[in-house]
């Protein structure tokens, strides 16, 4: 940490208490949403802030709601909060609540999340005890509020975040209910990817004289993100997702329904890649347990539907795959957003069959992208070691939620093709986590259930789609 780099969020007008905070955790360095908006935010004008996923979004709108609170050190009364940020969901809430809580006791200030899924006592004993902050989903904090529980009438900066998304959910009615009983004057401050009709409602009827400030926007592809089609036989993509998510790495892969990717974590883990699902029929306890096993690294694969699309931050994510195609190209660059954050590099692939050419092709032009299209007749297609560098490896039975991955055995690896035999990590991982060395193996035909055999060690050899019963069928059927 250096004095010049202290300052250049100083110079912006952040307090040097909370830029210390930044800087303790290696945040030295505005992003240019950050440079954008904080001189407009921290003088209290209300913001309209429009940035990609990952362009650092969170605290541009976290430090001037702090700084702002902090220099009034009055105390919060019970269930009337200074503060309101709204977010479209848990995950979300969650996130925003871990980057505020070391700028808020720095400052001494007291937060509340509020979201549903979860029981409310302990939420409304925290509005009740007085919470400076309050982080909210716009359902569960629309409830207490009819039960008397939570009052705005004190909220001196109100943000939404992810105005889009919320809007694409259907949160709007709700969100302009609340803005609607924050006080007329406070400060309000709108951060969103995309910025189109249904967010000029909210501008509009509740912003005053707002500056916009647009930077890494959304609509426009990131320089350092490689984007790639693989065009694959439908009973192929199975054993191509087990090659690509079996390298090291962290890989998120997005399916179109819940269902679609219930079913394909099922598959991925009988495999022998360590997964887990993510997607609105799971419980909070659920959703919260298996993002903590993607962020700690005992199952290096989410599967998700676009509940993970925005918002959800995981370091070092090096590859996303959409095993669906997306039906629009917001979503395409939202889920793709996962990858090639803060500068970072990374590889987007898209799976691609005969019935899905035309749709793809459109959804490219719309992107703005030029995407690599590669025909792939199977796992062994020498491609799929370069998109997904690294020596393979599969744990047998996959990710077990109460104990880690189970111990059934040593896992089975091998290097991949066109590496030199020499394994090469994705996303900042060593080889050496993976350095277990058994014989290769590769199922007999393409599909997954047939006989194992033997095979030698010339690169190129050795592919093992998977291990197990489950069929390779449709992992997207059910709506």
């Amino acid at each position: 940490m250096t004095v010049q780099s202290l300052d250049a969020f100083e110079t912006l007008g952040v307090p040097s208490d909370l830029s210390t905070v930044l800087a303790q955790q290696g945040i030295t360095s505005p992003t240019p949403i950050q440079a954008a908006t904080l001189p407009d935010s921290l003088a209290g004008r209300d913001v309209l802030g429009r940035g990609r996923t990952g362009s650092g979004k969170t605290f541009a709108f976290l430090l001037p709601l702090v700084a702002r609170l902090s220099t009034d050190r009055r105390r919060a009364a019970p269930r009337r909060p200074r503060a309101l940020v709204l977010a479209p969901t848990r995950e979300l809430v969650g996130q925003i609540e871990a980057a505020l809580a070391p700028l808020a006791e720095a400052s001494g200030l007291r937060t509340q999340t509020v979201f549903g899924g979860v029981g409310q006592n302990p939420q409304v004993a925290g509005l009740r005890k007085g919470a400076d902050i309050v982080l909210a989903c716009p359902g569960r904090l629309e409830d207490l509020i009819g039960q008397g529980h939570c009052d705005l009438g004190a909220v001196e900066v109100t943000v939404l975040d992810e105005a889009d998304h919320m809007a694409d959910l259907g949160f709007l009615p709700a969100v302009r209910r609340l803005l609607g009983q924050t006080p007329r004057g406070s400060q309000r401050l709108l951060f969103s990817a995309t910025l189109d009709r249904a967010i000029d409602v909210i501008v509009q009827q509740f912003l005053r004289d707002p500056v916009t400030h647009e930077a890494d926007s959304a609509q426009s592809p990131v320089a350092t993100m490689s984007h790639h089609v693989l065009h694959v036989k439908h009973e192929q993509r199975v054993p191509i997702l087990v090659e690509l998510t079996s390298a090291p790495g962290r890989t998120v892969v997005f399916t179109r329904t819940k269902r679609g990717a219930r079913t394909l974590a099922r598959q991925l883990n009988s495999r022998g890649v360590p997964s887990v699902d993510l997607h609105g029929n799971l419980s909070q306890n659920a959703r919260t347990r298996n993002l903590e096993a993607f962020h700690s690294g005992r199952a290096e694969t989410l599967v998700a539907t676009d509940i993970a699309a925005r918002g959800i931050h995981v370091d070092d994510v090096a590859l996303v795959v959409h095993a669906d195609p997306p039906v629009e190209h917001k979503a395409y660059l939202h889920r793709s957003g996962r990858t090639a954050r803060a500068g970072a590099a990374g590889t987007v692939v898209t799976l691609m069959t005969d019935a899905q050419v035309r749709d793809v092709r459109s959804l490219a032009r719309q992107a703005g992208i030029r995407p690599v299209t590669t025909k792939v007749s199977g796992p062994e297609h020498p491609v799929l070691a370069e998109l997904a560098p690294g020596e393979r490896t599969l744990q047998p039975g996959g990710y077990a939620p109460e104990g880690g991955q189970v111990s059934q055995g040593p896992g089975t690896s091998r290097r991949s093709p066109g590496s030199g035999g020499k394994a090469t990590p994705r996303g900042g991982r060593t080889g050496s986590t993976r350095s277990r060395r058994s014989r290769r193996r590769r199922t007999s035909g393409s599909g997954a259930g047939g006989g194992r055999t033997q095979q030698g060690s010339t690169p190129g050899q050795g592919r093992r789609p998977g291990s197990g019963s489950h069929s390779a069928a449709s992992f997207s059927r059910g709506r």
